[in-house]
């Protein structure tokens, strides 16, 4: 993306005129400071105070790490022969690099997993069918997948693969990670508990041995002290929200039919 359309989306977002904008990235890309620019560039800036200013460098600092990685991105799975243009489209309109990230995550490379594992027992087309979640003989179909060259010896070890492969591609899929992310900013529970026998070495954080609150609802310093207790090794924080709200929204992505989730 070009120098102009970032600064249209800095000036969009902060709402400050374009021209004030590009200014202002101009002489932070000369090196000049916030407060020199504040105090001494105002009549190429328009006036713009010191929190303004701050604004429009962190708002384009953010935009151009989001371009730099969004570039590297479609590079890599371009290079992997598998980026269409659904997926482009995709990868464009992407707003944060959590997005980017979740859309990226099926192509990334990684090392090897028990989903890689079973592809290379030949496994992904059953289980690319058992996610189709149409009538078939499940065992007669894992059969056929029982093979002592690639190390597949019962029905049970194919059906095992093709579950790792399922759920390497449910955890992958980027539409229910951004629904869960979401889910956890919405109603996840932060709970501490401080780790048996170290109660009097960590008696400084005995207001968190016990404590649960809703995420949202946690101050920031609150939080910094819980990970603080958990960094030093006297606290065990969980943070998650109810596992039937999770399930629900993963039901909701990936059965087809509600007859066959009961």
């Amino acid at each position: 993306m070009s120098d102009v359309r970032l600064n249209l989306r800095v000036a969009d977002k902060l709402n400050i005129d374009v021209k004030q904008v590009r200014a202002t990235v101009e002489l932070l890309d000369e090196g000049a400071t916030i407060p020199f620019i504040s105090r001494y560039r105002k009549e190429a800036t328009g006036s713009l105070d010191e929190v303004q200013i701050m604004q429009i460098r962190d708002e384009i600092e953010r935009l151009r790490q989001l371009e730099s990685r969004r570039a590297a991105i479609l590079k890599s799975i371009d290079g992997q022969g598998k980026l269409t243009e659904e997926l482009r489209d995709k990868i464009d309109a992407a707003e944060n690099l959590s997005q980017l990230e979740d859309l990226y995550l099926p192509y990334k490379p990684k090392r090897r997993t028990k989903a890689t594992i079973a592809r290379e027992k030949g496994l992904e087309p059953l289980a690319q069918k058992i996610l189709l979640q149409e009538n078939f003989d499940l065992d007669a179909e894992a059969q056929q997948y029982v093979s002592e060259e690639k190390e597949v010896k019962n029905i049970m070890e194919a059906l095992q693969g093709a579950r790792d492969i399922i759920a390497e591609i449910v955890s992958e899929n980027a539409e229910s990670r951004a629904q869960l992310r979401n889910l956890f900013q919405r109603k996840a529970i932060i709970k501490s508990r401080v780790i048996r026998g170290k109660e009097e070495e960590g008696e400084k954080f005995k207001d968190y041995f016990e404590w649960e609150e809703p995420l949202a609802q946690c101050p920031s310093h609150r939080m910094l002290a819980m990970r603080r207790g958990e960094k030093e090794d006297f606290l065990i924080l969980d943070i998650k929200p109810e596992d039937e709200d999770g399930i629900e929204i993963l039901n909701k992505q990936f059965v087809k039919a509600k007859e066959r989730s009961r």
